[in-house]
């Protein structure tokens, strides 16, 4: 009887252990705890996602390169006809580096300037000389943006300390093989809904557009599922060809999507010409509700219709906006 006692207790503190690990194991990576300084968990943060309870937040600042990610050649869902030579195009991501510059506002705030550069190949399929080819160029992008965090605790664990308390419109171009806006530029994009002018957004350094975070009711774009909107871009070029100019919409369950703008006016000015491209869609009944970035990308046509690796550049805006049921 004894025996059986010893053994029973034996049974009992190895499970209070096993339970223990347990517990201890659903919190966070050991990483995120004590070790931790506050501008250390702010890189996590922005540059990974940690999937914490503010979810909308880190879509806006997570998910940049993945909504630029075509992950290849795509199409364009249908919504273009074939353009002389061209099958499909699309980006396909290789890495992505983030760099902080963070400012202490007191111990109240954290204003964040976020660089990230993202280095991938641009994939073409496409006709040429009579034969279906790949063509693939490799680029850099690099997108600026700025955000401000608030304090609202002083825990030892910075994940409880910080909210994102504002965000800024993203800016960005290719660095390589070209400089986007040494050839074309997005200056102002309008943003109408049910054919209402809501919105204004002004260049070229989109970063000066700043934006409230918290609640449905705060300065950033809000649309509603099933809502038309409208979304006209001004570009000035240095390219007498028209430049192509897309959106790129945020992941739904089907992936992601890009949509071509068409050009509705051109007009000579300067050393180049101020353009116009114009684009209506819907925003469609299951979209996903939540915080998330529309990128638009201006880019030279020889971009897409020139095989050589060295002819790429691309202009870059990523509007935040919010979707309600």
């Amino acid at each position: 009887m004894k025996i059986q006692r010893i053994k029973f207790e034996l049974i009992l503190l190895l499970f209070a252990g096993l339970f223990t690990l347990a517990i201890s194991g659903c919190g966070e990576n050991p990483t995120t705890e004590g070790n931790q300084s506050d501008n250390e968990y702010l890189l996590e943060l922005i540059s990974q996602g940690l999937h914490s309870s503010y979810q909308n937040d880190e879509d806006l600042m997570t998910h940049e390169s993945n909504d630029l990610d075509d992950s290849g050649a795509v199409g364009n869902d249908n919504y273009d006809n074939t353009i002389d030579s061209l099958y499909k195009w699309g980006r396909k991501v290789i890495d992505v580096n983030v760099n902080l510059n963070i400012a202490d506002d007191g111990d109240s705030l954290k204003k964040v300037n976020i660089t990230r550069t993202i280095n991938g190949n641009f994939i073409i399929i496409a006709n040429v000389n009579g034969v279906l080819d790949t063509i693939v160029k490799p680029y850099t992008e690099v997108i600026k943006r700025y955000a401000v965090f608030k304090r609202i605790s002083h825990s030892n664990r910075p994940r409880y300390n910080w909210q994102l308390c504002k965000i800024s419109i993203a800016d960005g171009q290719t660095t390589a093989p070209q400089t986007g806006t040494d050839f074309v530029e997005i200056n102002k994009v309008e943003v109408y809904v049910g054919n209402v002018l809501k919105y204004i957004f002004t260049g070229p350094d989109f970063t000066q557009n700043i934006f409230r975070t918290r609640n449905y009711d705060s300065q950033i774009p809000l649309v509603n599922t099933g809502d038309q909107v409208k979304i006209k871009v001004y570009t000035f070029s240095k390219q007498s060809d028209n430049d192509i100019v897309s959106w790129h919409w945020a992941k739904n369950d089907q992936g992601l999507h890009r949509l071509p703008f068409v050009m509705i006016s051109s007009t000579p000015g300067g050393s180049g010409w101020n353009r116009v491209y114009e684009r209506t869609f819907t925003i469609y009944n299951n979209h996903i509700i939540g915080r998330f970035n529309g990128f638009i990308s201006a880019a030279t046509r020889k971009s897409l219709f020139d095989d050589s690796p060295s002819e790429f550049a691309t202009d870059l805006v990523g509007i935040p906006y919010a979707v309600a049921p």
